[in-house]
């Protein structure tokens, strides 16, 4: 699925099943707030953060990929609020890094 498939499918369900979107305020504090989730999750899966109660590497996996997914979904929200076409913003963002960047990772000793 192409990033603009995935806004178009994101826009139909939100006008079919979600109503409406929430404003863009409340998608933004919503993005942090799954963030957080992910961040969470991340602490224990791969930091040093236990879980509560102990669950398979198959479960730790699945969560993961729901949290990662629940950001996209609301980053595609606030992208389509806000009229953001996300295939030519990456392709953009990559220009801008690859023009920055172009040899600074390289010569980077800490990556060596």
């Amino acid at each position: 699925m192409t990033l603009k498939e995935l806004q178009k499918k994101v826009d139909d369900w939100i006008s079919t099943i979600g109503v409406r979107y929430f404003n863009v305020q409340t998608n933004t504090l919503i993005l942090n707030e799954e963030v957080g989730e992910f961040s969470s999750l991340v602490a224990r899966v791969y930091g040093e953060q236990s879980f509560k109660k102990e669950i398979t590497k198959e479960e730790q996996e699945k969560q993961l990929k729901g949290e990662l997914a629940d950001i996209l979904f609301v980053v595609v929200c606030l992208a389509n609020q806000m009229d953001i076409d996300l295939e030519e913003a990456i392709k953009d963002s990559i220009e801008k890094k690859t023009k920055r960047d172009k040899t600074r990772h390289l010569i980077n000793k800490k990556l060596l």
